[in-house]
């Protein structure tokens, strides 16, 4: 229809063009075009009626006609399509299936597991300032390596201090034993003199006892006899005065002695504050207590730090484990020497293998700070988790790729050395095998 339109519209441009040049012929041209255009009228109006009832009831789009029927696929091959891709399935099934069966089901996994180290914690054992640091960040140290130094300047002082201190103390003591030589011969002198008086009075005990005798019987005077009494009892006042000294000077001796063993008491005070003295000043110099790298450097020279406080941590990653949180229900087969396949997140793909070393003695909500009390309140049961030491192989450990608190994927192989998880004996039953 729009072509028949189309078509007349060019046609009655055509006659009016040719109609324009001369008004002579005008009112001819204009019938013939009139009648020109009643048959145009006519024959769009037929061809419209008849392209209407031709017309098919679907509208008509711009679309591709649909493919024939013949491109459609033939019922038995997708049938045959289907049964393949089920038959692919079922034998992908079963090998999983056969798998988890005989191998799967033995190997337990967790994602919650880290590196740990025994960090040696470096403290100040001294108060002072940090004159250097030794170390720098980040370094390997080895046991005995100096990585710190604090002043030392009074420590100095103090051991030269004790040292004059216990050099006076010793000429003390030296002079002590000087007197108690001079007291010991004032001992053997008082000594002989109480030999002396004693021999004196037995003379004068002999002398009396020969004038009693002569006064008795009449030879001798009555002065004579006298004389000899007061001679003897001279001679036992000297042997009593004799006794007294010698024994003053042997307590002398023994006073001086006693005062020597308390100067040799202080003297090993002193040098007691001496060794003291030594050690904290040893102290000024802080040491790496073991093998490992030196890192969390909390202080920097020229603080002041007190004692006790903490400068920063020793890692000893020649030394390093795994701490692996399995949940309380994996934990069945689990048991100490058990092969443990690890991968590490750090890097990607790389695994290396582990043995189970062992398992911890309680849960982590055991050890924690504030234990959750379950008597009180409402109770909702939480799966706990057991903390399983992994022990990592020596020559995986001294390559110092892990680091403490790096995670990793742990994977325990229980088919072997978990005989007695299978059992479904009770626990109290004599027969009953359990773990060691």
């Amino acid at each position: 229809m729009a072509v028949s339109r189309d078509q007349a519209a060019r046609v009655l441009r055509q006659e009016a063009v040719e109609t324009t040049p001369g008004h002579a012929g005008s009112e001819a041209a204009t019938e013939k075009s009139v009648a020109l255009a009643e048959q145009l009228r006519s024959h769009v109006a037929e061809e419209t009626k008849r392209r209407t009832n031709e017309a098919p009831e679907t509208p008509v789009t711009d679309k591709p006609a649909a493919p024939a029927a013949a491109d459609a696929p033939k019922p038995g091959k997708r049938k045959f399509v289907l049964m393949g891709v089920g038959l692919v399935l079922a034998l992908a099934a079963a090998s999983y299936a056969g798998y988890y069966t005989l191998v799967g089901r033995f190997y337990v996994s967790t994602d919650d597991a880290y590196v740990r180290a025994n960090n040696t914690m470096l403290g100040a054992r001294v108060a002072g300032h940090i004159s250097s640091i030794l170390a720098g960040d980040n370094t390997t140290v080895r046991a005995g390596d100096v990585v710190f130094r604090i002043d030392d300047g009074d420590y100095k002082i103090a051991v030269d201090a004790a040292a004059t201190r216990i050099a006076t103390q010793q000429a003390t003591i030296d002079r002590i034993g000087r007197q108690i030589a001079a007291l010991d011969s004032q001992v053997a002198q008082a000594k002989a003199q109480l030999v002396s008086a004693e021999a004196g009075l037995k003379r004068a005990d002999l002398d009396y006892e020969r004038q009693q005798a002569l006064s008795s019987k009449g030879f001798a005077s009555r002065a004579t006899f006298e004389s000899s009494e007061a001679g003897r009892d001279q001679g036992a006042a000297a042997v009593k005065a004799a006794q007294a000294a010698y024994d003053v000077a042997v307590s002398n001796v023994h006073v001086t002695k006693a005062q020597q063993a308390e100067a040799q008491a202080q003297l090993a005070e002193l040098k007691t504050s001496l060794a003291k003295a030594e050690r904290d000043l040893a102290f000024t110099a802080v040491r790496a207590p073991v093998d490992g790298t030196f890192s969390n450097r909390l202080v920097s020279a020229g603080d002041f730090v007190a004692v006790g406080q903490r400068l920063g941590n020793i890692v000893p990653l020649d030394d390093v484990y795994i701490d692996a949180n399995f949940k309380e229900t994996q934990l069945k087969r689990i048991r100490p020497g058990q092969p443990v396949t690890i991968k590490v997140d750090a890097y990607g793909m790389r695994k290396f293998s582990g043995i189970v070393d062992s398992i911890a003695a309680g849960s982590g909500s055991v050890f924690t700070l504030l234990p959750p009390d379950n008597a009180t309140g409402n109770f909702t049961k939480i799966v706990q988790r057991v903390p399983v030491r992994i022990r990592v192989p020596k020559s995986v450990a001294k390559q110092n790729l892990l680091r403490a608190g790096m995670s990793v994927y742990a994977t325990v192989d229980t088919n072997k050395g978990a005989a007695d998880a299978d059992s479904e004996i009770d626990l109290d039953d004599p027969t009953a095998i359990h773990p060691q």
